[in-house]
């Protein structure tokens, strides 16, 4: 049975020399000190604080948020956001007059600024530049900086305090974002998406041409229409090597955790359906959407990775549309397939050992050893042992943050969260776990969410601050 408790190499899995470029275009134009400016620009709309919304354990954690004005800009701050973020900041260059508009936001005492600051943080390879931002970020926010990850601090307090996004945001964060990736221009479009949340994972969106993926490039590189073998084949897993099992129509299939750390994607066919499988490496969660079966005129949605994350889960997007989904609910969020609101039903993903799963189905099929590409990410590396390295902000105080919980959505809509420790204990004890539709049975060496009649519900494994953020009313089981 498997519960486990290791931690996730980075999505950085190939890596994206592009510090240079921001290094040459943020930083070879010269920094020069702020110049004092003589109009000290503010909103003067009222400001209100937040404290009042926010659970006790975010003020422990985070403490007490700064006022946040509501309403408009006034004139001179939007012109000083024009200057440091507008149009002019396509080029690259970070010099007098932006510094000057840092200087006229930094003095404004609006917090929601401070996103934008943030961004920028996310970005910028020049040292000098970064202590510019941090130090308007601690005007804005009134914090300090223990440490030099001045972006993720900056970060984790924005969204744990939940600070609103300034007018224009997402205008203005287009701008920053696509400096380091211009594609992304047709990613970065209103939708059902908190733009405020999303950042760059470090590497590049993967736009290849379907089944084009024996290509290399310069991104974290997906699988369309993957090769297979036969268990007996698979000389090259071990027992006790971790895969996701996936049963569609009496077919099964493995996905070693080996070639889903180096692909991230896979588009592939089973058992008569179409599937997109994402997987996050840093939320510990594969999951497997059917796309076929849509309505009339939406053709298959090509799943690809954006190289943006959201709260530390990957963002992924259809290579036909554009079109970006929620990857953890399986609905698109913006673009074409948002305005037809398509919601993709997902297959159940049961997370086990290759000894396991390939004793319970011996006809299964594997994912090709040359899918790795002649990497093996899965190493365990202890680069997060602490915890999550991209910001998450607040995380629900119910388990520890990388606790495993199996994740599904009851007949009646509610999120549920197994806690798979716990659940693994009850099963080996031959208890029952029925909530409401749902039931829990051993599978293939893994645990697997089923109805009354054995059919599959689409659950999946994941840690619990992912889950638990993508759907903060979950229920936690036991309850």
């Amino acid at each position: 049975m498997f519960a486990r408790k290791h931690t996730h190499p980075t999505l950085c899995a190939v890596a994206l020399v592009s510090g240079l470029l921001l290094s040459f275009l943020l930083g070879a134009s010269g920094l020069v000190s702020a110049q004092d400016t003589t109009k000290k620009s503010t909103s003067t709309t009222t400001t209100v604080s937040p404290e009042h919304n926010l659970p006790d354990h975010v003020i422990k954690r985070f403490g007490v948020p700064p006022a946040v004005p509501t309403g408009p800009l006034s004139d001179s701050l939007i012109a000083a956001l024009d200057n440091a973020f507008g149009d002019s900041f396509k080029s690259g260059k970070w010099g007098e007059k932006q510094l000057a508009a840092l200087e006229t936001i930094s003095a404004s005492k609006d917090a929601r600024l401070a996103w934008l600051i943030s961004d920028l943080m996310r970005i910028a390879a020049s040292t000098e530049l970064n202590a510019q931002l941090a130090d308007a970020a601690s005007q804005l926010l009134n914090i300090t900086y223990s440490d030099g990850n001045i972006w993720g601090h900056t970060t984790d307090q924005l969204i744990g305090w939940d600070i609103p996004a300034p007018p224009n945001y997402l205008k203005y964060k287009r701008n920053i974002y696509t400096l380091i990736v211009p594609e992304w221009q047709a990613i970065f479009q209103p939708g059902d998406i908190d733009w405020r949340h999303v950042s760059w994972g470090g590497v590049r969106i993967d736009n290849r041409p379907y089944d084009t993926t024996d290509e290399p490039c310069n991104c974290i590189p997906a699988a369309d229409n993957p090769d297979v073998t036969s268990a007996a084949d698979a000389a090259w897993l071990k027992d006790d090597d971790i895969v996701f099992g996936i049963e569609v129509n009496g077919e099964y299939r493995a996905y070693p955790r080996q070639i889903m750390e180096v692909r991230e994607m896979v588009n592939d066919s089973l058992g008569g359906r179409d599937l997109g499988i994402p997987y996050c490496t840093l939320c510990a969660s594969a999951q497997a959407y059917f796309t076929d079966s849509l309505p009339d005129g939406v053709a298959r949605p090509i799943l690809r990775t954006s190289g943006l994350l959201i709260r530390s889960n990957k963002v992924m997007y259809d290579l036909n549309t554009l079109s970006v989904f929620d990857t953890f609910r399986g609905h698109a969020v913006t673009g074409p397939l948002a305005e037809k609101n398509i919601q993709l039903k997902q297959a159940g993903v049961v997370t086990t050992s290759w000894g396991d799963w390939k004793a319970a189905y011996p006809s299964t099929t594997v994912l090709a050893e040359s899918l790795a590409l002649g990497r093996d990410f899965d190493f365990r590396n202890n680069r997060d042992a602490e915890g999550p390295i991209f910001p998450i902000g607040d995380v629900d105080p119910r388990l520890a943050v990388q606790e495993d919980i199996v994740g599904v959505v009851s007949a009646s809509g509610q999120p549920i969260a197994f806690h798979l420790s716990k659940a693994i204990e009850a099963l080996n004890n031959k208890e029952a776990i029925n909530v409401e539709n749902i039931t829990l049975v051993l599978d293939g060496g893994g645990v697997k969410a089923v109805d009354e009649d054995g059919k599959d519900l689409g659950g999946h494994q994941a840690f619990w601050f992912a889950w638990s953020q993508f759907y903060p009313q979950t229920a936690l089981w036991p309850m």
